[in-house]
């Protein structure tokens, strides 16, 4: 059992839902959300009047609720503050799962509070599947997999408020190891649902068949990507324009990779596809793109 998240990175959750008034128990009494991960027959009460967990946490918490909100935190039953690692996560993962935190907006910013948290220790809480249309999270150790990029493209989803993006930047997560073919194929969908949002921003309209090679040279022309103040002369300028035509050539590269080895085409049985390493390589690509215009944007509403 690891013990790579510290007490300090612990208390700095707990301390981020008492500053915010956050109920680590969400609609659920503290009795009902401790049994779905303790045995609270088998632990013993603090209150002598009881004879397990489970009458004294309901006496104080349900009957006189005179126990301080974050009494869990320090109680050294549970023991947060120095359990193992899969402990103390499966507590965060918890405490965002549908049951307990139904309202999926309340359910994500908490799990980027932990997750702010957690990326110093080497772990985060992404999704792990849908119930009724609600994320459920889980705990995974950080690897080299695409994370930085699926962060910038995060920030990306944020900028142009798409919710769709953000759907898309969740099922990377998901599937960038154990899933290339999925990441390919969301990479593309990732950079196409980018341009539309931009060109919708700009109240550019555009074709419903449009290709993505279309739609990302629709919004290379529209945003006007080459700097102003740069003569024709100036040293690197050159080098510049090539770099922004390579840019564009990211998107045509995308959508052909995708058609080959991503998700959403079918395949013979003798077909192969490819590794986790080519998954990052396109979620990188994708996320390289989407950061560069979406930048560009944003400072062209400055």
């Amino acid at each position: 059992m690891s013990h790579s998240i510290s007490r300090a990175i612990r208390k700095n959750i707990f301390d981020g839902l008492t500053l915010d008034e956050v109920s680590w128990s969400g609609k659920l009494d503290d009795v009902d959300f401790l049994s779905r991960l303790y045995d609270l027959e088998d632990l013993p009460s603090t209150d002598s009047r009881y004879k397990t967990a489970s009458g004294d946490i309901y006496q104080h918490r349900v009957n006189n609720w005179d126990w301080e909100n974050d009494w869990v935190f320090t109680d050294k039953r549970f023991s947060l503050l120095t359990c193992s690692d899969e402990n103390f996560l499966a507590f965060l993962a918890e405490t965002i799962h549908p049951v307990v935190r139904p309202d999926l907006d309340e359910a994500r910013k908490l799990a980027e509070h932990y997750n702010d948290q957690l990326k110093a220790a080497g772990w985060e809480l992404v999704e792990a599947e849908r119930i009724a249309g609600r994320p459920r999270f889980e705990a995974k150790p950080l690897s080299s997999s695409g994370k930085r990029s699926i962060a910038r493209g995060r920030e990306v989803s944020k900028a142009l408020d798409a919710g769709w993006m953000a759907q898309e930047i969740a099922r990377l997560e998901r599937s960038i190891d154990d899933d290339p073919a999925l990441a390919i194929g969301t990479a593309k969908d990732l950079t196409e649902t980018c341009c539309k949002s931009i060109l919708k921003e700009l109240g550019i309209e555009f074709a419903k068949s449009a290709s993505l090679q279309e739609l990302s040279k629709a919004v290379l022309k529209e945003l006007k990507l080459v700097p102003e103040g740069i003569s024709e002369q100036a040293k690197g300028a050159e080098s510049i324009r090539l770099l922004l035509r390579n840019l564009g050539a990211i998107s045509h590269y995308l959508a052909e990779v995708r058609g080959l080895y991503g998700s959403g085409h079918g395949r013979d049985g003798k077909h192969r596809g490819l590794e986790a390493r080519h998954a990052r390589l396109a979620v990188g690509a994708a996320v390289v793109f989407i950061d560069f215009v979406t930048e560009t944007y944003r400072k062209r509403g400055q």
